[in-house]
């Protein structure tokens, strides 16, 4: 028997995968490996932006590259953003002037409501009601601009799959949104620091963010399902399988029990 532990009986073995850590804790070590990385993807993301039509692509692109890294998959940060940049083009296009279209639309309408309501209560209900669709559109993004760059969707499917996505996956919907909210607030509270910070640091931030935290989402509801229903493996996991022999078998849980001798009895001493 050991001070902490018995070691005469069989242990569990050494385990067939490292244990990874979970939540806050990968989150920041997944991050802290690519941050300097993500501040010249941010960089990257602002100069495809300054041609405001180009505002869907370099988006579509941006989130290709933080998924990968997200996931601790290899990306090359200049050949695969400007390959996700044009391989998406037309859908981040038309997603982009959508964008632009309804923020404009809720830029009006939200203002308008909210004076129309305080000369009249009734408006109140059109003004929350056009609240609760800013909301919810802004958390559908979480998963459009994902949607675009892992699956062959159309963007009426991405659009339709997003808004029940944001329900199905409203834990992590409403983690994110929070997020953004808190470093929107710092963006303001740092001014005019933040547009340094805007230049090498927040989209890139908050796009790993999304993607570390809906992504998964996406991959159980609407990636690993099409896998399943063709009976194929999904090649995510790829790296998950031991393709060579294996150097010594593990024997955890299978070796005898240590028996304990009988102690000996020691006899009288004569001098």
């Amino acid at each position: 028997m050991g001070i902490f532990s018995n070691y005469n009986n069989a242990g569990p073995g050494i385990p067939k995968a490292p244990q990874e850590k979970v939540g806050i804790f990968k989150f920041m070590e997944v991050y802290g490996r690519r941050m300097w990385v993500l501040m010249g993807l941010n960089l990257i993301y602002l100069l495809a932006c300054i041609p405001i039509v180009t505002f869907g692509p370099a988006t579509a692109a941006m989130t290709k590259v933080a998924r990968n890294y997200s996931q601790e998959r290899h990306a090359f940060i200049w050949h695969d953003f400007w390959e996700a940049f044009k391989k998406n083009f037309k859908q981040g296009l038309i997603m982009g002037l959508i964008d632009i279209l309804f923020l404009a639309a809720f830029f009006v309408a939200i203002p308008s409501y909210s004076l129309w309501a305080e000369q009249n209560k009734i408006m109140y209900i059109p003004f929350l009601l056009c609240l609760m669709c800013v909301i919810v559109f802004f958390m559908m993004h979480f998963y459009i601009y994902l949607m675009i760059v892992s699956t062959t969707l159309s963007l009426r499917q991405i659009l339709k799959n997003s808004f029940f996505l944001t329900s199905l996956g409203l834990k992590q919907s409403l983690v994110t949104l929070l997020v953004w909210i808190i470093v929107g607030l710092l963006m303001m509270y740092l001014l005019p620091l933040s547009f340094f910070l805007m230049i090498f640091w927040t989209m890139s931030f908050l796009c790993f963010v999304t993607c570390f935290n809906c992504y998964p989402v996406i991959r159980k509801y609407v990636i690993q399902p099409y896998y399943d229903k063709l009976g194929e493996e999904n090649p995510e996991f790829d790296y998950l399988k031991n393709d060579g022999e294996a150097v010594f078998e593990d024997m955890g849980g299978k070796e005898a029990p240590i028996e304990d001798k009988p102690k000996k009895k020691k006899g009288k001493r004569i001098s």
